[in-house]
């Protein structure tokens, strides 16, 4: 069985496919799916339910959506549902491998592969598209009203966007004409906080011959900084745009040590 959260909710196995219709199932599985073969107590699952509502008999509600939840899993798989969302003796647990969940395929690739971007970029390359490939929509949109599942949402979000910025520069190490410099661009934009992917703009467009415009994303980024979180660029950001002043990058020539990697330059941007 196949459990995709990465986006829409939806089970598979073999040539069965299915949504979950119920939101309140959606929540559930999603939250046992984040943490497969570990029990999820039932006060937890309660409160992710029904955090802001008075709830008399919460127990056997929360029991009755998960056994909603098991015909739809043994309709799916053909498999017992108690069998794959377990009772135990304070809680639920989803019986399945974490690489029967997307986003746990998703975590372990995006590790993998940013383990790999210095020493080996092509095998780099492919662990993190395969990774970035997982996704289909925002992380956990069909259960993102409680607390709990926000929280895992956030921490996927950001590890997406970390596995974008070393796929980036894993590209940037093999070959800069791979860079999607339009995609790159407005993440750089849209996540001003994440001084990284205006490092990594700038090194690509001045390895593309694009200087100006490199030194541009600098300005841009730190206008965006004190606007929107009162900061100055970091020291990393400010030792690329020194460094292209310089022209310390060879055009088209990747570094043997990247430049994203926080290599010390003597001089500071003024």
């Amino acid at each position: 069985m196949e459990i995709k959260v990465l986006g829409a909710l939806s089970l598979s196995c073999e040539d069965r496919r299915s949504a979950v219709a119920s939101k309140r199932a959606s929540t559930v599985l999603t939250l046992l799916a984040m943490s497969p073969q570990a029990p999820v107590p039932f006060d937890q699952l309660v409160d992710e339910l029904w955090a802001d509502q008075v709830m008399t008999n919460s127990r056997n509600a929360l029991q009755a959506i998960v056994s909603r939840l098991r015909r739809l899993l043994q309709s799916v798989t053909g498999d017992k549902g108690d069998e794959i969302v377990r009772t135990g003796s304070n809680g639920y647990l989803l019986d399945v491998a974490p690489e029967s969940v997307d986003a746990h395929r998703f975590l372990a690739l995006a590790e993998a592969g940013g383990n790999l971007v210095q020493r080996n970029p092509a095998e780099a390359i492919v662990k993190l598209e395969q990774a970035l490939a997982l996704w289909h929509g925002p992380a956990l949109m069909d259960a993102r009203e409680g607390t709990r599942c926000r929280i895992h949402a956030v921490h996927l979000e950001e590890r997406r966007i970390t596995a974008f910025e070393d796929l980036t520069a894993a590209k940037l190490a093999v070959d800069v004409e791979r860079v999607s410099m339009a995609e790159l661009r407005q993440l750089a934009t849209e996540h001003s906080e994440r001084e990284r992917l205006s490092e990594l703009l700038m090194l690509a467009l001045y390895r593309d011959g694009r200087q100006a415009e490199a030194l541009e994303v600098f300005h841009g980024a730190r206008r965006r900084l004190a606007t929107d979180l009162a900061l100055e660029p970091g020291p990393a950001l400010h030792l690329t745009y020194q460094a292209i002043l310089k022209q310390d990058v060879v055009f088209g020539r990747p570094r043997r040590t990247p430049l994203y990697s926080g290599q010390a330059y003597s001089s500071q941007a003024s």
